[in-house]
């Protein structure tokens, strides 16, 4: 049983679905590890990771529209520090995942036809997000 461990750096210009589907398959092939179980962690309370659609932009745009008014910013919070996108980051990112663990086989992660992995930016303002991957298996 080996491990291996890993800190993807990703830089959101906006808010939205940010696809690191390419940059999270291309370290688990690298690492050597053909079959295991990878761990994804966002480092931060105001975005998210997501597997979801990676085909259909709209599918994407349907769900960024979905949490904008779930949590939309409109609503006078009492937590507005960094401004008004902030509590409304703060519940999106409540209602969804920081963490997704994903079998690995065959040196990829097992992902289906259509699924993607997605760092979900919450807040509008450009940020350089970090995710934990940790890898562990033969």
């Amino acid at each position: 049983m080996r491990q291996s461990s890993h800190e993807l750096v990703v830089a959101t210009p906006e808010q939205g679905l940010h696809d690191c589907t390419e940059a999270v398959t291309r370290w688990v092939g690298e690492s050597g590890i053909a079959t295991g179980l990878l761990t994804l962690f966002v480092r931060h309370t105001s975005c998210s990771l997501l597997i979801q659609e990676n085909a259909a932009p709209a599918a994407r745009r349907d769900l960024e529209r979905y949490f904008a008014s779930v949590a939309p910013e409109s609503r006078g919070y009492e937590h507005d520090d960094e401004g008004p996108d902030d509590m409304p980051a703060h519940l999106r990112a409540a209602l969804t995942a920081t963490s997704l663990s994903i079998p690995v086989a065959n040196g990829r992660p097992v992902l289906g036809t259509w699924q993607g992995i997605y760092l979900f930016e919450h807040r509008r303002a450009a940020h350089r997000r970090r995710i934990a991957l940790h890898l562990i298996g033969d």
